[in-house]
């Protein structure tokens, strides 16, 4: 076997969509590539953008931070990230001192927010009230309100996650078996809103499969948090999640033949099922919202904190 692209023996991966083979030099130029392709096919990036980067310390993540900053070595962009310490015992401390050296390392701004800090509550203590919703339920919107808000503070333009290819294609997926169409309207490599204390968010890894991103980052000798969320595996997404890589053993291409699809008729779902929301603020935080509380009240009230 030799890398389909330079010839070189010592191959470390293939591409089992493709049959392309790659060694570690090869490998590594093909990611960095793919997401460059990205970013510049959906216009992620403006110049003099500030981009604040959601900072787990977990490999897509620390994908994302890689790659944009060699924008910002060529003085296109600047760079800022926050980490959100969830509170879960036993694994959210790792990633969390994991984003702190690389931040360091970078050179960049870092902020580190806690559920406990700003909410009162930590993700493991939700989890124990006998009636919750599902750890990603609480999770999603608590980070998102977080990363929301420490993008105002820092003076962000845009906010880029390390969403990848596995991670849009289980979006597209649930929020179909769920019947959530407005929740349909909203994936895709970019999201704005027409509420100016929302920032753009970004995902410029969403067309690169999760398996290539831990290789990227095993092959850049990169440090990252390599642990599963151990409420994963307890979600709708975590489930899905197992059948979609089930399916993809046998059809190396349904990941992206599913996010081809969806990109196909994103224009239409968004014409024909967007809802236009009211753009007022939660009586309780003060943050944009189209109710009198905010997703994240709304759930702190429900939980009594």
């Amino acid at each position: 076997m030799q890398c389909s692209k330079c010839g070189n023996p010592k191959v470390i991966y293939k591409r089992e969509q493709s049959g392309q083979l790659l060694c570690k030099d090869c490998f590594i130029e093909s990611i960095e590539k793919k997401v460059i392709k990205t970013v510049k096919k959906e216009k992620l990036l403006d110049k003099g953008d500030k981009v604040l980067v959601a900072l787990s310390g977990g490999k897509d993540s620390v994908t994302t931070l890689e790659i944009l900053n060699s924008f910002r070595e060529m003085n296109l962009i600047d760079l800022c990230a926050v980490t959100v310490d969830e509170g879960i015992a036993n694994y959210r401390q790792e990633g969390v001192d994991i984003a702190k050296r690389h931040a360091e390392r970078l050179g960049i701004e870092h902020k580190v927010v806690s559920l406990k800090e700003d909410y009162g509550i930590t993700l493991d203590e939700i989890m124990q009230r006998p009636n919750h919703k599902g750890s990603c339920t609480y999770c999603g919107v608590f980070r998102r309100t977080i990363i929301n808000k420490a993008a105002r503070e820092m003076g962000a333009t845009k906010i880029a996650t390390g969403h990848n290819l596995d991670d849009e294609v289980q979006g597209i997926m649930m929020n179909y078996l769920e019947g959530n169409t407005d929740n349909l309207t909203k994936l895709g490599a970019k999201t704005e809103s027409k509420a100016e204390e929302f920032t753009v968010k970004i995902k410029p890894l969403r067309e690169i499969p999760e398996r290539e991103i831990g290789i990227y980052v095993v092959a850049k000798e990169l440090e990252v948090h390599f642990d599963s969320c151990p409420y994963a595996m307890q979600s709708f997404r975590g489930e899905v999640s197992e059948v979609i890589n089930q399916l993809a053993e046998k059809h190396p291409t349904i990941k992206y033949s599913t996010l081809r699809g969806y990109d196909k008729i994103k224009g239409v779902l968004k014409k024909e099922m967007q809802k236009e929301y009211a753009h007022g603020r939660c009586k309780r935080c003060g943050e944009p919202s189209a109710n009198d509380l905010c997703k994240a009240c709304s759930f702190l009230e429900e939980l009594g904190v």
